[in-house]
């Protein structure tokens, strides 16, 4: 286990380099450059999309806007907001949160570009089907000389969402701080009942296929999120006079070259790293979600797409952060990180009930994000292997399960993490190649838009 921990962490660090930050970073400063901010200026009208006035039942897709942007968060609200903030500020300090700031504030015009290029370049198959991600946007967008680059974000894809990370934090969670220690007198044994049990549970939803994934995150999802932010409110409210404190310290430690061991470069890295982790914008994985979205506008799911870092980093990742930083113990507990930490926080701030509530998150987000994991890992699964091959994915995806819960947090985390590094460089590449096919039809979408406004149409014929 020490050899593989050593081996994943290398792994993880080498793809983790400053080229790839400058790719991230850069390229969402690049988009939201080159569309003069457009995301941020239609904002309200994303939001608008989802209530469903714009939808039309003659366009293709199988999934609403609301229940696209639900799968995609599904994969994104989950163990990174409750584990992953946790890992980024024992790592790096509270200058980690800024960084993972700057990566939402950047990907949200990061995901405009990429989420309208997946209904943009997406395939329909022989039975009406949709299907989109990057390795459709690389295929249909930039042709077959191209595929290669196609074919490594469907290999990185489909070991970068594995449920290993979240089966081991949810095992964790229970083993460690609810389950009391005398029913754990084999560590073991129990990782194994509880890997059944996890395996079981999201059988049970991921054999219906994606519309029963996207009816169940579509209630789960927003119930979690915004239970979530209720309990983080309640601990905060002790700690206002602390608030300005930790928001100073977040901007300074951002740039102070001892923030961690690895210096200023180190907790940049952190920050962004576990911040892409979070909301996954410019990863492609959340492109294959908004690819089956119901729409003929490519515009409107890339403005539906961008609300997901505002959603799952600026305001879930940053409670969780806030909470963290403002109980001291990420200073204090040695050795603890993870979903442990975050644990410990919340009962030490809310008592008994706080642990219970968390760990009844930590489940539902926890397996929700199992669930969208499986759609991606497949799609990923039938582009390499043929899309014939798709049903024998989801036994390899079970077995991950129980992976996941018989390994190290670090081995799973560093591998993950590495693959969504793999994942990020075709993805980024295939849209700053296509990036102008975006801002034409932007235009156009916009133009049309303010016409339909000024004849006072709110959901015009097709």
């Amino acid at each position: 286990m020490e050899w593989l921990s050593s081996v994943t962490a290398a792994f993880s660090n080498f793809v983790w380099g400053p080229p790839l930050i400058i790719l991230l970073v850069g390229g969402g400063l690049f988009f939201s450059i080159y569309s003069k901010l457009v995301p941020f200026r239609y904002l309200g009208h994303g939001i608008s999309l989802l209530t469903g006035k714009h939808d039309h039942d003659s366009e293709k897709g199988q999934l609403t806007h609301s229940q696209a942007l639900s799968a995609a968060l599904a994969g994104t609200v989950g163990m990174g907001n409750i584990a992953g903030v946790a890992l980024a500020i024992t790592a790096g300090g509270p200058g980690a949160v800024f960084w993972m700031w700057l990566t939402a504030l950047l990907g949200v015009s990061t995901k405009f570009f990429t989420c309208s290029l997946g209904v943009m370049f997406r395939r329909t198959d022989e039975n009406g089907d949709v299907h989109g991600g990057p390795m459709f946007v690389i295929t249909e967008g930039l042709g077959k000389n191209w595929k290669p680059l196609a074919l490594l974000f469907a290999f990185a894809g489909l070991f970068g969402t594995i449920p290993s990370f979240q089966a081991n934090q949810l095992t964790a969670a229970l083993r460690e701080e609810l389950v009391p220690e005398a029913w754990v007198s084999s560590p073991t044994m129990f990782n194994a009942i509880i890997a059944i049990a996890i395996t079981a549970l999201v059988a049970g939803v991921i054999l219906g296929g994606l519309k029963r994934v996207a009816y169940v995150t579509s209630r789960l999802v927003p119930t979690m999120a915004i239970t979530y932010f209720l309990m983080t409110l309640a601990v905060l409210a002790n700690h206002l006079p602390e608030l300005p404190g930790l928001f100073q310290s977040i901007f300074t430690e951002a740039f102070n070259p001892q923030a961690v061991s690895g210096g200023l470069i180190g907790v940049i890295i952190i920050g962004v790293s576990r911040g892409v982790f979070s909301n996954e914008a410019g990863i492609g994985t959340e492109v294959m979600a908004h690819g089956a979205a119901k729409t003929d506008e490519p515009i409107r799911e890339g403005l539906v797409g961008m609300l997901g870092p505002v959603v799952d980093t600026l305001i879930i990742c940053t409670c969780t952060a806030l909470v963290i930083l403002a109980s001291g113990m990420w200073q204090d507990v040695e050795g603890v990180k993870g979903v442990e930490l975050t644990m410990q926080v919340f009962g030490h701030e809310l008592g008994l009930i706080g642990q219970i509530l968390l760990a009844i998150q930590i489940l539902f987000l926890a397996v929700s994000t199992m669930f969208t994991y499986w759609y991606y890992g497949e799609k990923c699964f039938g582009f390499l292997f043929g899309e014939n091959s798709r049903p024998y994915y989801k036994w390899f995806y079970l077995l991950m399960i129980i992976v996941g819960c018989m390994v190290t947090l670090d081995i799973v985390f560093n591998f993950m993490i590495g693959m969504y590094g793999l994942m990020a460089i075709p993805t980024m590449l295939s849209a700053f190649i296509l990036a102008p096919k975006v801002k034409v039809a932007a235009k156009i979408y916009f133009e049309k838009l303010s016409l339909e406004k000024e004849a006072g149409l709110t959901n015009p014929p097709k």
